[in-house]
């Protein structure tokens, strides 16, 4: 790799100390590496009034010729990334500036040895399942988004628990009672899912996990759907419209309000994100590495 690209979580990296120094560091070595020129997020644009395409990062200012986007934050800024960049179809590198990131490649003491193997091309290049949402009240639809980790649908409101009712390729599955539902990719099994007692899957995989939060009964586990299925997730009759019923959340990020009757539609997407290894160490040694630290 010869031309890289850096995003950072400006709240981590305020002054851009590591970016520059990153930056440095591949410039003397003969690269090329653009660093993101503004604190550059569509929330920022939404607040002042103006139309935006894109969540935190503008596609469209990264060059053409960037083989690999730098990501210097935590998990949550990885997927930002992922989501803003995927029809850009570039590889992302994770630098997790974090307490704990199970997305990011290495940290801060590992970014020297990391950014040599990315200029010998000593990399692999993964890819990753992405889950495509879609809302919709009385037929029309209210939000059409994807998500790498997760898409989460829970209470909105008062203190309350929400009644679901869940389909498989317009089958009925199951009717229960809880503070809300996980649908989750294998990258984000390690995610909110896992915090909610669902399955850890190896982030190669292709396939669904549908978690409850805190449900209700005593019959609920977490299941596990081929890739190829669809989900719908419909919020029970039993609550007043209006006044409380759910949000459903696309990792952690964009979220849409539904109320009784709504249901929200999950599939594959036809999209991948590309996450970067240097390391060649397995899905198993990651993980023990990981929770021995959380």
């Amino acid at each position: 790799m010869d031309t890289f690209y850096i995003i950072t979580n400006w709240s981590k990296d305020p002054e851009l100390e590591t970016a520059h120094a990153i930056q440095q560091y591949l410039e003397g070595k003969g690269r090329r590496c653009y660093i993101q020129a503004q604190k550059n997020s569509g929330a920022a644009v939404r607040e002042a009034g103006l139309p935006f395409t894109y969540k935190y990062t503008d596609a469209q200012q990264i060059p053409e010729d960037v083989e690999c986007v730098l990501v210097l934050g935590g998990d949550g800024t990885l997927l930002q990334a992922a989501r803003d960049l995927v029809d850009r179809e570039i590889p992302l590198f994770g630098i997790n500036m974090g307490t704990l990131g199970y997305l990011a490649e290495v940290d801060c003491k590992g970014i020297r040895p990391a950014l040599d193997r990315l200029m010998a091309d000593e990399y692999t290049a993964e890819r990753r399942m992405m889950l495509y949402g879609q809302a919709y009240h009385q037929n029309r639809r209210l939000l059409g988004d994807i998500a790498l980790n997760d898409i989460v649908i829970t209470r909105n409101g008062r203190l309350r628990v929400v009644d679901f009712n869940v389909y498989v390729d317009g089958e009925f599955l199951s009717s229960f009672t809880a503070d809300g539902i996980i649908i989750s990719t294998p990258t984000g099994s390690t995610g909110y899912n896992l915090s909610a007692g669902g399955p850890i899957v190896a982030p190669e995989a292709s396939l669904m996990l549908l978690t409850a939060i805190a449900p209700h009964t005593l019959n609920s586990r977490p299941i596990v759907l081929p890739d190829a299925v669809e989900i719908a997730i419909e919020i029970g009759t039993s609550h007043e419209t209006g006044v409380d019923g759910a949000e459903a959340t696309f990792d952690g990020d964009t979220s849409v309000k539904l109320n009784a009757g709504d249901r929200i539609l999950i599939t594959k997407s036809d999209r991948q994100a590309q996450l970067v290894k240097t390391k060649n160490t397995s899905f198993l040694e990651r993980l023990r590495e990981k929770m021995s630290r959380s």
